[in-house]
């Protein structure tokens, strides 16, 4: 016993003691890292594959318009037939294709909301794949766009920047409105409230991007629950007919055909029926 205790004594003081320790010692911290760390290559496997998956997508039903590697395509008169999608990220795509508005049925001033065309598997594909060709805004978590449990305080500030950055196209109660060249402000009512998010970050159509330096999530997610609130509101109409709440384009074109168009009608009655001047 104490042979064996003066050979290890002596082992210790040898110059690579030291160093076999140090090598002990990491190998075992690696082998209990290996053991609870999670598997990077699996995840980075399954998102390549997702990727891939995606790409088979594209190609099949985007590539006509945004080019094989989204570079986007352009018509013989020098037109744009469909833009490049490199650095849009995930957030554009999950919501140009869930909200249906791609791909369009036909080219028009703007794509109309409709039933999307694929799924939420194939959305999330392509979003992916999209999302690999170059950095952009990713697809935001549910609780970015939590509004259930917003105070009353947060849904007054929500309105106050309702009222400042969005009225002008989206109305005062979230209805839509036209715009120049065929286009408009589509309305809000009943709108998924990621979907209301991800508009801000990425501005499609001619809506501008809220970036997180210009509206923080916080504000977004504010203005989110504002807008909800209005759904839930009966909201009056002191100045009589709401007229589809469209503000001075419906009020305009009432004025119009109902107001001056009442006016001709009379002044013609009364050319017709009044006193004529006998010779």
């Amino acid at each position: 016993m104490r042979l064996l205790s003066a050979r290890l004594s002596a082992r210790r003081r040898h110059p690579l003691a030291g160093l076999v320790v140090l090598l002990l010692g990491l190998g075992i911290a690696g082998g209990l890292y290996a053991t609870v760390a999670p598997k990077p290559a699996e995840a980075n496997a399954a998102q390549q594959e997702l990727v891939a998956d995606g790409r088979k997508l594209f190609l099949v039903g985007c590539a006509s318009c945004h080019g094989k590697n989204a570079e986007g395509i352009m018509n013989a008169s020098g037109s744009q037939q469909g833009p490049p999608l490199i650095g849009v990220g995930a957030a554009a795509v999950d919501f140009q294709v869930s909200t249906g508005r791609m791909p369009m049925a036909q080219t028009g001033a703007q794509a109309p909301r409709k039933d999307p065309l694929y799924t939420d598997e194939q959305t999330e594909a392509l979003a992916a794949f999209v999302a690999s060709l170059g950095p952009g805004p990713a697809i935001p978590a549910a609780e970015d766009y939590d509004y259930e449990d917003a105070t009353e305080e947060e849904i007054v500030r929500g309105g106050e920047l309702w009222r400042t950055n969005c009225t002008a196209c989206h109305n005062f109660n979230a209805s839509g409105g036209a715009l120049p060249d065929g286009k408009y402000a589509p309305s809000l009512v009943g709108v998924d409230a990621k979907h209301m998010y991800e508009a801000m970050q990425i501005g499609p159509q001619q809506m501008p991007v809220f970036s997180d330096n210009v509206m923080t999530p916080e504000d977004k997610r504010n203005v989110i629950a504002y807008v909800k609130h209005l759904e839930q509101q009966d909201q009056p109409n002191p100045g009589g007919f709401a007229l589809g709440s469209l503000g001075p384009v419906s009020e305009g074109l009432f004025g119009w055909i109902v107001g001056i168009g009442g006016l001709v009608i009379v002044t013609v009655w009364i050319t017709g029926h009044g006193a004529r001047v006998k010779k």
